[in-house]
């Protein structure tokens, strides 16, 4: 008779002594199974408090980041642990998701005592410059020494982007604090106060200098001394290269002004900013002005096309090519569009700009506070010979006209669309349909399944949180691109309050329950919200409106090295941005 030890006798409600075996292998896969599902549902409802929390806040008009009103945000976040904000919940400072923040926000923000969020109330007509954050299209401007006032024009997931950011960097300036302070007199450390004797003398720092202070700075960070070498000139401008050792000192100082009783660090939402928000007024101004611009030039009645891309993809797919011919006749399309993406390329892109000027391309550098650039292309004016579709299959004195929309942020993506597909209204009494003929999204996304540079191609959009989804027929397939030497992914694609707010057990859940999510991005589901609403109720477009949507990926945020934080993607994403352009251009022209 076999003896079973006690460890493989299962009891259950059901039976008491019930022998059923456990494997070593059974119980650690049900073990992790429960791991991972806790942890994905835990990431959700910590996403959820963040965006309930943060709106709570916007509507209260202020509240205190490191005070009692910060609290929430702070626990969600540190709950959350997203993938781009690394070792947010440990003692060690988090250095690349510092710096993805940092450049983010504008030069000085770490010195801001007050931070007040507006609408656009007049201050580029005053004597204040604008501070441009270098990674995000925002105009901040700097009041005092204490106070920076940031313009929110792009809706509420640049307030979103901004208090996720602001939440990040004082959790990481009270963990400096942490780092330097020894009692409750205010005694700090030797590294910090060598820190502070450097960063206060404000002189260039020579080598020697440099590598003293670093020694002190990386001991104060929890970091070793190559960690700080290799990513201190990645924080430099060239008015201040040592701004690395500037924006620690500064965060370390106001978190432990803040310990030693002093006044706590103050976001403020603007009287102006809380009535205007979520009423669509610069989306409104940004749309009437290209619908002034159709009716001026007489293009209002012709077929539209509408492109979300950059603004430089479509002009060159058209006419770079020609137009240096004769520079790059033994090069491939793509290696003359690397060359032109390179950022001292000026004399390239400006002589593309200017033949697109004299066969058809209008300008329109936004003026309405979106921050959303707008180009018109009537093909009309195109001499097909002198561009790189000969071919082009267009009915005459039909003609279609393209209008190409920068990049929209999160929730702006529905303001702006929703507008623009609204019928033009010239008078009272006078209102004018477009005939809007497609919608072409082309855009930056995360990836669940593959790498940087790889192109996914959604049939669906999932709204995270909420589970609000929009299936829709793309034009687009995986199959037009295949034979171009680039990973190609189709499926649903979920649209994320921020790409900030991501970590793996969220993801992984998205990737690999039956949602099947191949990426992740931040404008998909608002787009095409706005297209549904406009062509199946309110009846301002045709029905019928074709819809495509393509990605490349910028990051996978599943893999550890290849978040957004980990660096751009160089000249990786140049052959997936331009055959999506192309692909797009060739449907719209009938290729």
């Amino acid at each position: 008779m076999q003896v079973r030890k006690k460890s493989q006798i299962k009891t259950s409600s059901e039976g008491v002594g019930r022998r059923v075996p456990i494997t070593k292998t059974n119980k650690l896969m049900k073990e992790i199974k429960n791991i991972v599902r806790s942890r994905a549902q835990e990431s959700s409802s910590a996403v959820e408090k963040l965006y309930i929390t943060m709106r709570h806040l916007f509507n209260r008009g202020f509240y205190k980041p490191m005070g009692v009103s910060g609290d929430t945000l702070r626990e969600a976040l540190l709950s959350l642990r997203p993938e781009i904000y690394g070792t947010i919940a440990e003692e060690k400072i988090e250095l690349n998701g510092l710096l993805y923040v940092i450049e983010r926000l504008p030069i000085g923000i770490e010195e801001c005592r007050f931070i007040n969020l507006t609408s656009d109330e007049g201050y580029s007509k005053s004597h204040f410059t604008a501070i441009v954050p270098p990674k995000r299209k925002r105009n901040c401007y700097r009041i005092d020494d204490e106070q920076m006032n940031v313009e929110i024009t792009r809706g509420r997931s640049d307030i979103y982007d901004i208090l996720t950011h602001l939440t990040f960097i004082f959790i990481e300036s009270h963990k400096i604090k942490h780092n330097v302070l020894i009692d409750e007199t205010g005694e700090v450390t030797r590294d910090w106060s060598k820190l502070e004797q450097a960063v206060l003398a404000g002189k260039k720092l020579n080598l020697v200098e440099r590598e003293k202070t670093l020694s002190h700075t990386a001991n104060i960070l929890g970091r070793t001394f190559a960690e700080v070498t290799d990513i201190y000139d990645s924080f430099g401008t060239a008015e201040k290269p040592d701004r690395f050792l500037h924006v620690i000192y500064w965060l370390g100082k106001l978190a432990l002004e803040e310990a030693m009783g002093g006044p706590k660090r103050t976001v403020t939402f603007s009287p102006i900013l809380r009535e205007r928000l979520g009423h669509h007024i610069h989306g409104e101004i940004w749309a009437t002005n290209i619908k002034q611009v159709l009716k001026e030039n007489d293009l209002i009645n012709r077929p539209i096309h509408i492109i979300s891309a950059n603004m430089h993809s479509v002009m060159n797919s058209l006419f770079a090519t020609h137009v240096h011919k004769a520079k790059f006749k033994d090069k491939s399309d793509f290696a003359l569009f690397e060359e032109l993406s390179k950022s001292g390329a000026h004399d390239l892109r400006n002589k593309v700009e200017d033949f697109a000027k004299q066969h058809g391309m209008i300008s329109l550098p936004d003026a309405s506070g979106t921050n959303i650039d707008v180009q018109i292309f009537d093909t009309a004016k195109i001499d097909w010979n002198k561009s790189a579709f000969p071919g082009a299959k267009i009915e005459a004195g039909n003609q279609p006209v393209i209008i190409v929309m920068d990049y929209a942020f999160g929730e702006q993506a529905y303001e702006t669309i929703d507008e623009l597909l609204k019928p033009f209204k010239e008078s009272p009494d006078k209102r004018t349909f477009l005939n809007v003929v497609s919608v072409s999204i082309m855009g930056k996304a995360g990836i669940l399944e593959g790498g940087k540079g790889d192109i996914m191609i959604p049939s669906a959009h999932i709204n995270e949180g909420t589970g609000d989804n929009y299936p829709f027929e793309n034009e687009l397939t995986a199959e037009m691109f295949e034979g171009n030497d680039i990973p190609v992914y189709a499926g649903p694609m979920v649209t994320v309050l921020g790409t900030s707010l991501q970590n793996k057990d969220l993801l992984k859940f998205f990737h690999d329950s039956t949602w099947g999510v191949i990426g992740l991005e931040m404008e998909g589901a608002y787009y095409q919200k706005a297209v549904q609403s406009a062509s199946k109720i309110r009846k301002s477009i045709n029905p019928d409106v074709k819809v495509r949507y393509a990605y490349y990926a910028s990051d996978n945020p599943l893999e550890t090295g290849s978040t957004l934080a980990s660096g751009g993607l160089g000249t990786t994403g140049v052959k997936p941005t331009y055959l999506i352009t192309i692909k797009i251009l060739e449907q719209i022209f009938n290729l």
